[in-house]
């Protein structure tokens, strides 16, 4: 990779980040949304970043011991990018996120969800330093490896990004999908939806509300809710998963309102993309997030699930 130190650091709102190769597949996703629509502000440690640090022997691989120290160079950087992004968050430590971007993440044939590492509730930066490095080695874990692996890609070429990000404190988080991932019908959208971060969701450790939308109505079809009995909150130092008070167990995470509101932000997202997404948002208050935005990689076409 031809990189300069100038390549090191690009912001969601940079055109550079829409990069694959520079930024990632998280991080190019939606660094190309972030002009129209709600994704909290943020900036990536590119790929090239993570080749000048794996060089010079920072980027460490599984059960090794990390290096307590970090490129200086990079480390400077990343301290004024810290600045900059607590500035436009409006708070002196925002909370963060700080997640993988490889360059084959989120792609159409492989989403590499919950194979490389991802921090939330993140605070300073000597913390951030810290989660950057756990991200780095987790491109060279042996999950991620055998991922590779099953989806017959090059074990040397995992060249992993870091995106990170204000943390948006959910009450109530989603997964929408712009056409049924179990049916393969795209005539239908999918939310599930539940308490607080999305990472119960996510991690299946919670049994989220389900709602099956019409794509042309934008009417619910069904919907099942559930009881929600585990939700994940910041706590100091990161996430806990904690009970769901009795009596928001089974409640609906969602109005009707708001499945609607959920329904057209991936319908818009899918006509932007030019293919079936798999959305993370969440609700803060009531102003919707858009956290992440992929293929759908599960769907196969009418012939295949026709036999035809």
């Amino acid at each position: 990779m031809n990189a300069t130190d100038n390549d090191h650091i690009v912001w969601l709102d940079e055109p550079a980040c829409q990069n694959l190769l520079l930024a990632g597949g998280k991080a190019a996703n939606l660094s190309r949304l972030a002009a129209t629509y709600p994704v909290p502000p943020g900036f990536c440690l590119t790929t090239a970043a993570f080749e000048a640090a794996a060089t010079a022997g920072f980027a460490v691989a599984e059960k090794r011991t990390a290096s307590k120290s970090f490129p200086p160079a990079l480390h400077d950087k990343l301290v004024e990018a810290y600045r900059v992004l607590a500035d436009r968050c409006g708070l002196a430590e925002p909370s963060l996120a700080v997640r993988s971007s490889a360059v084959d993440e989120d792609g159409l044939t492989a989403s590499f969800a919950g194979q490389h590492e991802t921090f939330l509730n993140v605070i300073g930066v000597e913390a951030v330093t810290g989660a950057v490095q756990r991200c780095w080695a987790s491109a060279q874990s042996s999950r991620a490896l055998a991922y590779r692996r099953q989806h017959g890609q090059k074990l040397d070429e995992a060249w992993l990004a870091v995106l990170v990000q204000q943390l948006i404190i959910a009450d109530v988080s989603a997964v929408v999908f712009s056409a049924n991932p179990i049916t393969g019908n795209q005539d239908e959208l999918v939310i599930n939806a539940s308490w607080g971060l999305g990472e119960s969701i996510v991690g299946g450790t919670v049994t989220p509300d389900t709602y099956l939308v019409s794509k042309t109505a934008l009417t619910i079809i069904s919907r099942r809710i559930s009881k929600k009995r585990q939700m994940m909150v910041t706590v100091e130092g990161g996430t806990q998963e904690v009970a769901v008070p009795r009596f928001l167990q089974a409640r609906p995470a969602l109005t009707d309102s708001q499945v609607v509101e959920m329904a057209k932000l991936a319908l818009a997202l899918e006509a932007e993309m030019g293919w079936p997404v798999d959305v993370e948002c969440a609700y803060q208050g009531d102003k919707l997030y858009l956290l992440q935005c992929r293929p759908i990689t599960t769907l196969e076409s009418k012939e295949d699930r026709t036999g035809g």
